[in-house]
Parts: structure tokens; sequence; C-alpha cells
């Protein structure tokens, strides 16, 4: 294919992109692939999850901007492009019943003025595949369930010239992806080499936890080899120093383990206007070929 390939990760906050899918955005970042994420929120509602920060006060009063900062630092360790799509966090709610969202927020926006601004993104941009997250939102955050929303509708009317008529010249991306990283086949393997090696594992209550929601298994297409890329995965999501505990269970996996024992970012192949063939190890199969 003599044409660049494009490759648009669309998340809902600043650190989505560095738990979600990062060591595949590297990998293809490293083979020359134009790859842009397109981030939904700032993340101004997201809590200090990393406890050596909580109580900072100029951390609390300027969480916008923290976070605008620890993104970009996960852009330049990534090597992608980002862009804001500048709708504001809606918190996750907490508590029986569960209060209202807030006024204005990302999740209570009509779905089809919301996905506009990825239009004319993906207008501008051009990419070829498009990752985002299942109806689910990969768990229930009414930010991660509205991304899939906007991407859907942004997917199918990007590529037709009535639809948005002012958001730029039309155009077709070829195929969208669900990330499926947080799978029960990865977390079961994982789980059981560290007991085999006789080491505690961060995963047994994510584990029960899905016996107790009965969660549903997706579909998993496509595996991507991407080990050589997981140190710059972790590097790009401890940038996201207000959200990540360093000494967290994000970190308790020996990268050599993980290496060994699951090499790949999975994926789930939800629409595709091009032939290919599953299970995949591409998220460009049939679009190089056929280019």
């Amino acid at each position: 294919m003599t044409e660049q390939l494009r490759l648009m990760a669309v998340h809902a906050h600043p650190d989505d992109e560095s738990s979600k899918g990062a060591a595949t955005m590297a990998k293809y970042v490293s083979e020359g692939v134009d790859v842009l994420v397109a981030t939904c929120t700032g993340g101004e509602r997201g809590s200090i999850l990393n406890p050596k920060l909580q109580g900072d006060k100029y951390i609390e009063e300027h969480i916008h901007e923290v976070r605008a900062r620890e993104m970009d630092e996960a852009r330049e360790i990534l090597g992608v492009k980002q862009e804001w799509l500048g709708f504001v966090d809606s918190g996750l709610p907490e508590g029986d019943p569960l209060p209202p969202l807030p006024q204005g927020c990302f999740a209570l926006k009509d779905v089809e003025e919301a996905a506009e601004p990825l239009v004319k993104l993906i207008r501008r941009f051009r990419p070829h595949v498009i990752t985002t997250y299942d109806e689910n939102g990969g768990y229930p955050h009414p930010d991660h369930i509205m991304t899939h929303k906007i991407s859907m509708v942004a997917f199918d009317a990007a590529g037709d010239p009535a639809k948005y008529p002012d958001a730029g010249p039309a155009w077709q991306p070829q195929k969208l992806y669900y990330n499926q990283g947080f799978n029960r086949p990865r977390t079961v393997a994982l789980h059981e080499a560290l007991l085999e090696r006789g080491m505690d594992s961060p995963y047994g209550e994510w584990l029960e936890r899905w016996k107790e929601f009965q969660r549903a298994e997706r579909t998993l297409t496509t595996y991507i080899p991407c080990a050589e890329f997981f140190e710059i995965r972790d590097k790009a999501l401890l940038a996201h120093a207000t959200q990540i505990d360093p000494d967290g269970g994000w970190f308790r996996v020996p990268l050599d383990l993980q290496k060994e024992v699951w090499p790949t970012e999975e994926y789930e192949l939800a629409k595709s206007l091009v032939d290919t063939s599953l299970p995949e190890d591409d998220l460009f199969a049939g679009i190089r070929d056929n280019a």
C-alpha cells in the first residue's frame, strides 16, 4: 500500500488510551502508521486515585489542567497524535439510588449532536481503522457508553455526504473494532501463571466479580502481537499520575511473565467493509491487501 495507513482510537477520558490498546498503538507507530487518539472529555470529574497525590489542593483545584498535561506526556511517550472532542466528564455516579448525572455532561448530550465533532475529526484525519468501546463501554461508565454510541454513529455518517454536510468532505473508514483487552481468557491465563509460580495474583477478585455479574463472554477476533511495546504502554500509563497508583494492581504482574503468557492485545471486529479472515493479527487486515 503506497498511502500511509491511519488509525484512530476513540476514548472517553485521558488515561483510557494508555490502559486500552496502548501497546498496539505504539507498535503501529513504530511501523509508520499515523495514529490519532480522540479524547471525548477532559476527565474533569475523575477521582484522584493515586494515594500519593490525594489531598493535594493544587491538583484538586486544577484537575482539568493537570490531566491535560498528563495526556501530553502520555501522547509523547506513545508517539501518537491526540485531539480533544471538548465534552465535559460525566463522572461515575455512585450510591443507591444512583444520583442524576451533572447537567451539561457528555453522557446527557444528544447522540446525533455529540457525534458531529467526531465526524469532523474522522473526515479531517481520514482513518482507515477506528477502535472504540463496545455497547457496555468496556465497563458501564456513562462516558464509555456514550463514546460507543457516538463512535457507531460517526463511523456510518462520516462516509455519507448527506450527513453532517458542514463537517467536511466525506470519508468512510473501512473497519471498526471494540477494545477487549480486559477479557476473561487473558485474565485467567495470567492469574493461573502467577499462582503456578507461587506468586500473588491481583486477578482473584476480578474473576469472582465476573462470576457474580455473569458477564457474557465477548468474541475476540483480533490478536495484535505487541509484547515488545508493553514497557511503553506502562510508561504512558504512569504519566497519568493522578489516576494510576505506581504500586497498584496494574503493575503487579512481571513484564517477562506477561510477554511469555499473553503477548497480545485483543479486539472484537464490529464493522468491516473489506474482506478479512478471522482470527486476525493485524487491524489493517484486508485493507493492506485491497488498497
